[in-house]
């Protein structure tokens, strides 16, 4: 099927304002925490089940949304689960019992997960392979802007007019947008044969792939484990930062992922993609080491903060390459899949620091907090080892090829 270069960027421009779209949606219950609880009733521990439900759609959605994909292209995948977002937004209006929020939270996550998956299918589809990880970083980079920068308008429009007349605006925008995106993304066909069961089985069984998976999730630290949990209270602890210096050094590593295609252009213009993974765990050890071991000031974090959110586009180039190991028509299965593995580790992080800060905490709460980081550097070691190994396995595979 022809696809015009203006009916491509069209298509891709509507994949990015989605994930934009459901970034904001995914932040928005913290800007409306205080009226949220109020209407509802409910406690600090209630609205932080709701607010993580949202995860639990979004990582129960990866693999379905994917196999649909393959088979019913984005066109309708996509404008479906726009819609399913908006109906996860209405019980915030209209519900009086809290089971109904919750719900429709979790509706929020499975549609959630399309935006990312779509846009790697519609860039796979209707761009050149050379040019992917850079349109796909391109496309990260705005939904990160509608993270960081949406929650100010949302805020000073929910003073304005109320919470939930901004939740019924958005209810709104969603379906314009399912329009939107039904109407000008092409009709894409199928001639898909196989079974899920297959296809499963294709992606499960494949072990370039789960290798590539489990080793990228091992590089996943700095992004899941310490910007979105452990870093400012880290900040605070270890090195007696106040509140607003601990979070924006945090923060640095959102601004620097803001810059996630200088990666990709990296990988594009040296053609090494794993070597450019292995490239960029070696610059986040690098941080995190010395970020441990207590030498760097606050100017120094800032730098070197922003250049580890940078590498932390390595992820884009990860699921790219586990792509490449499987046929075409499991790609959109393998690409959910590994962001599903990448994104499980963050839960291992989680959690396993957490264990590490509580097993020390009986030493003083700036020693805790070092030994619980410090299972980032060491994942991040195991990382870039298994990178290196793969990249030189490959190489050495090539140039056997080439001789032959």
């Amino acid at each position: 099927m022809f696809i015009s270069r203006r009916v491509a960027w069209g298509s891709w421009l509507i994949a990015s304002i989605f994930y934009a779209y459901q970034c904001i949606l995914r932040v928005m219950p913290n800007i409306m925490l205080t009226d949220i609880m109020r209407q509802f009733n409910i406690d600090a521990a209630i609205f932080g089940q709701f607010s993580g439900s949202y995860y639990i759609g979004y990582c129960l959605g990866h693999i379905p949304i994917g196999i649909m994909l393959d088979r019913y292209g984005p066109r309708k995948v996509m404008s479906m689960c726009t819609l399913l977002m908006v109906i996860g937004l209405l019980p915030i209006i209209f519900a009086e019992h809290w089971m109904y929020p919750i719900i429709g939270r979790i509706l929020i996550g499975v549609g959630s997960s399309a935006a990312i998956l779509g846009a790697f299918k519609i860039i796979r589809l209707m761009f050149s392979e050379q040019s992917f990880t850079r349109m796909l970083s391109f496309s990260v980079t705005i939904g990160l802007v509608g993270a960081i920068y949406g929650g100010v308008p949302v805020s000073y429009l929910c003073e304005t007019y109320g919470y939930k007349a901004v939740v019924g605006i958005f209810a709104l925008l969603g379906v314009v947008f399912a329009g939107i995106m039904y109407t000008l993304v092409p009709e894409i066909k199928s001639d898909h044969k196989t079974t899920v069961i297959s296809d499963l089985k294709t992606v499960f069984t494949n072990r370039k792939v789960m290798l590539i998976c489990c080793l990228a999730g091992l590089l996943v630290g700095p992004m899941e484990g310490f910007a979105d949990a452990w870093g400012s209270e880290f900040f605070k602890q270890a090195y007696n930062f106040d509140s607003k210096t601990a979070n924006y050094l945090t923060s640095m590593i959102y601004i620097g992922m803001l810059f996630a295609p200088i990666l990709s252009r990296v990988a594009e213009k040296t053609g090494c993609y794993l070597g450019t993974i292995a490239g960029a765990g070696i610059v986040m050890l690098a941080a995190f080491t010395m970020l441990v071991a207590g030498i760097l000031d606050p100017k120094s974090i800032a730098v070197g903060f922003f250049i580890v959110g940078i590498c932390c586009a390595y992820q884009i180039l990860a699921i790219y390459k586990a792509s490449t190991y499987v046929p075409e028509n499991v790609v959109g299965l393998t690409i959910a899949v590994a962001n599903m593995i990448i994104m499980s580790f963050g839960y291992m992080f989680h959690s396993t620091i957490g264990i590490v800060i509580k097993s020390y905490s009986s030493m003083g709460g700036a020693l805790a907090f070092c030994r619980g980081i410090s299972v980032i550097p060491v994942t991040l070691f195991l990382g870039v080892i298994g990178f290196i190994m793969i990249s030189y396995q490959e190489k050495k595979s090539f140039q056997k090829k080439q001789l032959n």
